[in-house]
């Protein structure tokens, strides 16, 4: 039989390790990468490099580019090579027109960006770009047919939002499914306090830089300091700002910031999906983030978010092609509707038991 091909949308480095291991369950279906693209006019932004501090642009795309190849992944850039039978997508704030065509299950990627003026904007004026609004819009373009989420908490916040509640399922998302499994790691530091940097700036927000770092050091209160930089960040600039109200303080670049959580005592971040690896394994945490409210949106920790995820698009392209079975010859592809079954049996905790 025809084996199915699915199309994986990357993007940031957490969101291409994601699509990976979603495709790792998938090993019924030949499955292909692509970089972050559109068809349309932010291409044109990209070409002028006015879209360098988002997935989009040319710096991040090397980054996914540079693992696909070291993991020996099969790429298709834009998708140029279909058709394919299934779309998995780690967002949504941009939907290329070639892709549309067929089933398309998006994948939350982590915490979603606060909602600020070009939230505003675009709530008040669909004319608006979305992307720029950033991820305070995840899943608010119903260009997808299933929508695949860390917890019922997030549920809830999409919906409230506006998106389509009968495409919305909880399974979880793959980094952030197990966080327990961080606690069994070689770094060598334990029981100091760690700040998790954000790239606001970079993306085009403002940020009191000072005032976190000295927050840091009073929160330290003479325990061992440490910083890891957020891996879109200006790496001088943060070096300087932190050497200089700071200066004991260490400063990681790279390096595994999950195994960093579980072995410091305070995570200290700003607008960072780490927290929630924080919260997991029970750290103090500090977040611009009302941290109750974290709680109620933490990932669900059943260790089965990229068997959830494939069993959604499984579902999806089975139900495509009976569909398409039904129809007589001729006839225009049909919209597919997720069905209550569908989403019942996609629940991870359903996969868990």
């Amino acid at each position: 039989m025809k084996r199915p091909r699915v199309l994986l949308i990357c993007g940031s480095i957490n969101q291409t390790t994601q699509m990976h291991q979603i495709a790792e369950q998938l090993f019924e279906c030949d499955c292909f990468f692509s970089t972050y693209f559109d068809d349309g006019y932010p291409e044109t932004l990209k070409r002028l490099r006015l879209t360098e501090a988002t997935p989009l642009g040319f710096k991040l795309s090397a980054r996914t580019l540079d693992y696909l190849q070291r993991h020996d992944l099969a790429i298709d850039q834009a998708g140029r090579n279909g058709p394919y039978d299934l779309v998995v997508t780690c967002s949504d704030l941009l939907v290329p027109g070639n892709i549309r065509r067929y089933p398309i299950v998006l994948v939350q990627e982590g915490m979603t960006d606060p909602e600020g003026l070009f939230y505003r904007i675009w709530r008040k004026h669909r004319w608006f770009p979305r992307w720029l609004a950033g991820t305070a819009v995840t899943g608010l373009s119903d260009q997808y047919t299933m929508f695949c989420v860390a917890s019922e908490g997030y549920r809830r916040q999409f919906v409230s939002k506006g998106a389509n509640p009968e495409k919305i399922v909880v399974t979880g998302i793959p980094n952030f499914d197990n966080c327990r499994r961080f606690l069994y790691n070689s770094f060598p530091f334990r029981d100091f306090v760690l700040v998790c940097t954000s790239d606001i700036r970079e993306t085009f927000g403002r940020e009191d830089r000072k005032a976190l770092i000295l927050n840091a050091v009073r929160i330290a209160n003479g325990r061992a300091l440490i910083f890891k930089l957020h891996p879109n960040e200006r790496v001088a600039r943060a070096t300087r700002e932190i050497k200089r109200h700071a200066p004991t303080a260490e400063i990681y670049v790279t390096g595994p910031t999950e195994e960093m959580i579980a072995n410091c005592s305070v995570l200290i971040t700003r607008v960072s999906s780490t927290a929630y690896v924080g919260l997991a394994l029970g750290k103090e945490v500090h977040s611009d983030f009302d941290v109750d409210d974290l709680r109620q949106k933490m990932p669900i920790q059943t260790g089965t978010a990229a068997e959830a995820i494939a069993s959604v698009c499984r579902q999806l392209m089975n139900a495509a092609e009976h569909a398409a079975d039904r129809s007589p010859a001729g006839c225009e592809r049909h919209e597919l509707t997720p069905t209550a079954d569908l989403r019942r049996h996609a629940n991870a905790h359903e996969l868990a038991q």
